[in-house]
Formats: structure tokens, sequence, C-alpha cells
């Protein structure tokens, strides 16, 4: 169709250059060749035929410009693919120098699929986020979901919006059939964390999921810790998250409270890159957050996660069919009064130092029973211990006080050294192992 539509130009062309250099020939007749009013009506008919060709012209201009914008759809109609021009991705910031890391660049990646919802998110990473510089965002979207995608798009240059290629079915063994999704997930965040740190190749990358709303000192927080997980190699990661973070199970009056967690939180976390180049060559095919749970890829070193969270998930559908939100992630108290963390002292979260001073302070609270804490007794002690033996006596504890009762590789959630901390009818309560423990039994899983 288009070398079709050249040859009618250039047709229209040879026919104009025709007719121009036939006028110049009339006009440079003499006149006693032809009576004057025979030339009179020569020249005209020449100069209309002129204009008529010049009209043509025009009208086969705007014929080639509706070609040219249609071949894509004429071009899928026939079969062929036309691959839309990709957005240019953020230019890679210049790594920074460790000496100074409170300048470093920290995007943040949201994973999406098919949540048009993913605005909430969005509007939220963009009104309380410092600077754009400092924290740009990236969008990886999966699923291939035109609605999605559309509102992802209208945030223009303020999101850089990339798209996982790959939007095939997995092959997966037959007893994994309804666990398709979660196949899926793990194949998008591999593919979009390799974005992130080979592409882009970004120092470390906060990450979050489409249906996560923040904390007004999400950044503060994350950048506030970021040198902390440059010093201290026994951290892997930062989360914005505790699983335990309902309302009446944190101290609101304590939200610049930190703590260190065997448990790896998700739900808004941040990594190294150097973290991913240890994973990425074993990443697995499926359930790639208990994977990351399991002894082998922790390899006894801990996060950082919040008292109060700086995130909360508003999404109930998913691929886990709303497993815990109704009892659980619904109620988790986000948190709304502004701390500064980076002009507090953080070194306390440090490995020697964190455990100086928090397991004396857990075993030298008075141990309690639970039904002296159900009964709100003893008010007088103030933060006390309630010590499990196992993993029955655990799971029972935490049902009866209402805290996540399931454990991964026989790790508690948000717990540290099986240690979970969190507050009861007002008072601090330390769920603990002996004091003479000696480590996780993934048996208790």
């Amino acid at each position: 169709m288009l070398k079709k539509s050249s040859l009618v130009l250039w047709g229209a062309a040879l026919f104009i250059a025709w007719n121009g250099l036939l006028l110049l020939f009339l006009w440079s007749r003499p006149p006693s060749s032809v009576s004057s009013g025979e030339g009179d009506r020569l020249t005209a008919e020449v100069i209309r035929l002129a204009q008529d060709a010049e009209t043509e012209l025009e009208r086969q201009k705007e014929l080639l410009r509706q070609i040219h914008r249609y071949s894509g759809l004429w071009g899928r109609r026939r079969g062929v693919q036309i691959t839309p021009k990709p957005p240019p991705p953020p230019s890679p910031p210049p790594p920074p120098r460790l000496t100074d890391p409170a300048g470093a660049v920290l995007p943040v990646l949201v994973m999406a699929c098919d949540r048009s919802t993913v605005r909430r998110c969005l509007d939220k990473l963009l009104r309380y986020r410092p600077s754009a510089q400092r924290f740009p965002v990236i969008v990886s979207q999966d699923c291939g979901h035109a609605e999605t995608a559309r509102v992802i798009a209208s945030y223009g240059d303020a999101v850089a919006h990339i798209r996982q290629p790959d939007l095939s079915d997995i092959p997966v063994p037959a007893e994994h059939r309804k666990f398709q999704g979660y196949y899926k997930i793990a194949r998008h965040y591999r593919w979009a964390l390799g974005q992130v740190f080979r592409t882009f190749r970004y120092r470390a990358a906060i990450v979050v999921e489409d249906d996560l709303e923040i904390a007004p000192d999400f950044f503060e927080y994350f950048q506030a810790a970021f040198p902390l997980l440059l010093a201290d190699r026994s951290l892997w990661c930062v989360s914005a998250w505790n699983d335990n973070g309902k309302e009446q199970m944190v101290d609101v009056g304590q939200a610049e409270l930190l703590y260190r967690t065997d448990f790896f939180p998700g739900l808004g976390w941040l990594l190294l890159a150097e973290l991913w180049d240890e994973l990425e060559p074993k990443w697995p095919r499926a359930f790639w957050d208990d994977w990351m749970r399991q002894p082998e890829q922790r390899r006894d070193r801990s996060c950082v996660r919040p008292e109060v969270s700086r995130t909360m998930t508003f999404g109930r559908k998913g691929v886990s069919h709303g497993q815990f939100f109704d009892q659980y992630l619904k109620f988790i108290k986000l948190n709304d009064r502004f701390v500064p963390f980076t002009q507090l002292d953080l070194s306390y979260l440090k490995k020697e130092e964190y455990e100086r001073s928090f397991l004396p302070k857990v075993y030298a609270a008075p141990e309690v029973r639970v039904e002296e804490l159900q009964g709100n007794r003893r008010r007088e002690l103030g933060a006390v211990r309630l010590q499990y033996s196992g993993r029955d006596s655990f799971k029972a504890f935490a049902k009866a006080l209402g805290l996540m009762d399931d454990l991964k590789s026989g790790v508690p959630r948000a717990g540290y050294r099986g240690i979970v901390s969190f507050v009861y009818r007002g008072r601090r309560v330390y769920l603990a192992p002996p004091s003479d423990w000696t480590g996780y039994d993934p048996s208790w899983s």
C-alpha cells in the first residue's frame, strides 16, 4: 500500500512538472502564431489543469498521511505484530558514593498487573516523595491489562512504565495448575528486578505492590535505614511492614520504634543490588516470598521492620483469594505521624548493639501465664513475657492473643531469635522461647 501511494505521488509530481513546462512553452510562443482570444483561452485551460493537478497532489498527500496513521492497525489485521515503541527508561543515576549514602538514588519499583486501583498507590507515592530525582517511580506491569495500562500512562513522565514482555502461560505440574498465578508473579519479579539492577543499574531499590498505600514518612524511613543496610551485612532488607501491626497490637505513641526481625516481611521493602546478584541465579519458579524465608536464602540474616507499619494493603482480591485479609491485613494500622528518621540515631539496630539491649530487656520482663494476660491481671508489672516451649504452645498462645500464628521455615512472623514483640491490652508483651534458645526448627512450619 505504501509503495502504491509513493507511485501515485510521483506520478502527480510528474504531471505538474509537465504542465508547468507546457505553460512556459505557450507563454514563450510568439503572439502571431495564434489569435489573441484563442491564446488566452488556451492559457486559462492550461492553468486550470495545473490547479487541478495541484489539488490532486494535496489529496494524495492526505491519503499518504492516513495510510501512515493506520499502518499499525492494518498490520495487525494482516497478522503482523506491530510492537509499540516502549517508553524511554529513566536514565540510570551514577552509582552513589558509599561515603555519602544520604545522596543515593532509591527508585521505587511498583509491581502492577490488572488492578486499575494502582492509582491509589501511585497517588500517595507521588504526593509523599520528597524528590523526583532521589526517588524515581518505575511501574512494571505484567498481565497486559489495558485499563491498568491506561491508568499508569495517565501519569505521563511522573512515572516510568515498563512492561513484562512474556505473558504466556507457564508449564506447571498438574497439582499446581491452580497456582499458575504464583508462577507468573515469580517470573514478573525476576524480570522487573533484572531491569532495575541490570538495565538501569541502580544501587538499591524499594519494592512495593500495586495494592499498597504508604505512610507520610515512608520515604524518610527508607532514606534513614539505607546506610544501616549498607553498613551491617547481617541485614538483608528493610521492610515497611509489621505482620502483627493491627492497631490494638502496636504502640502508636512509639511510631519511631524499629526492630530487627528474622522473618522476611515484604510488602514494601528495600534491597541492595548485591542481594539481587546473589538471588537472581537461583530465583524460584513460584512462591518467591516463602522461598525468601527459607534458611538457604536467609542465611541467618535479618530485616528491619517498624513498630507501626509504613504500608497497608487495600487489595483483598488477588492470587491468594483474600487469604489472611479479612482476619488480619485489613486491620493493619498505617502510621499517620511523620517521624524524622534521618535525624535519629539508628545504630541500636546493628546486630551486636541490638542483642546487647533487646535480649536482656526481654528476659528481664516478668513471666506471666496467658490466662493472666487475657484477664488483664498483674498490670503493675508493666512489660511482661509469655514463654512458649514448642510449636504447639506457640500457635496456641498466638491464636489466643490475636497474633498471626503461621510459621515459615520455623520462623514466626515479626520474630527475632524466636521473640515476637507486641502490645496486648495496652501493655508490652514478649512472646518468647526459653533464654537458652538455640535456633529455628524448620519442621515447625
